[in-house]
């Protein structure tokens, strides 16, 4: 359990923090909360319990909810983009990695309510809002970039095929991982369908 989440079980008791530590604790508080109940559901006096501080505090340091969740996202995924990139560059084949992270029980895992694939999931149903939409489609925009990097090193490297496109494969890839929760709704026999998919995308990168 996080510090967060112990502090709340002992109620809103208030913590004298630093500006930056108080920020910082908002923030992971604010994604505990986001990635268990959805934007929609959570309401700011829920984090502010978490953190251990009054509701107020966290509009002085945020402004609103949406700028919270903005600001959640944000560093949400910039946090994933760079374990992805960071482990390509600390020598980890592009197409391991793709195998690792698309693999059906690390995607079950990853989308998990609690988790940041349930996060990412609940931005996707965001577009309709206003005060979201920009920083919603930043956030996918980011991570179509970061997956179309990874093609082209894989592409570099021999081990994709080099006649693809790295921006719609990058897409294929979005479409392959959005597409999740419709088929765990409606695909019957999801778990031996789900590797079968990984495997017909890891072939088609590879050839």
């Amino acid at each position: 359990m996080s510090e967060t989440a112990k502090r709340a079980e002992h109620g809103t008791r208030r913590v004298r923090m630093a500006p930056a530590q108080r920020r910082e604790s908002i923030l992971t508080a604010a994604t505990e909360v986001f990635a268990e109940a959805g934007y929609q559901r959570t309401k700011v006096s829920a984090i502010a319990a978490r953190v251990g501080v009054s509701e107020p505090v966290v509009f002085q340091n945020f402004g609103s909810k949406a700028a919270l969740y903005q600001a959640v996202l944000d560093r949400a995924v910039t946090h994933v983009c760079a374990m992805l990139t960071e482990a390509v560059q600390a020598g980890e084949s592009v197409t391991d990695l793709l195998a690792g992270f698309l693999e059906p029980a690390h995607m079950a895992r990853f989308h998990a309510r609690g988790s940041l694939g349930f996060l990412f999931a609940d931005a996707f149903a965001l577009t309709g809002e206003p005060e979201l939409r920009e920083a919603v489609h930043a956030a996918h925009q980011r991570f179509a970039d970061t997956f179309a990097e990874l093609v082209h090193q894989g592409q570099r490297a021999g081990t994709l095929r080099r006649d693809l496109d790295p921006h719609a494969a990058a897409w294929w890839l979005m479409s392959l991982l959005h597409a999740r929760t419709f088929r765990a709704a409606f695909m019957p026999e999801q778990s031996g369908l789900e590797g079968q998919l990984v495997a017909m995308t890891l072939d088609t990168l590879t050839g």
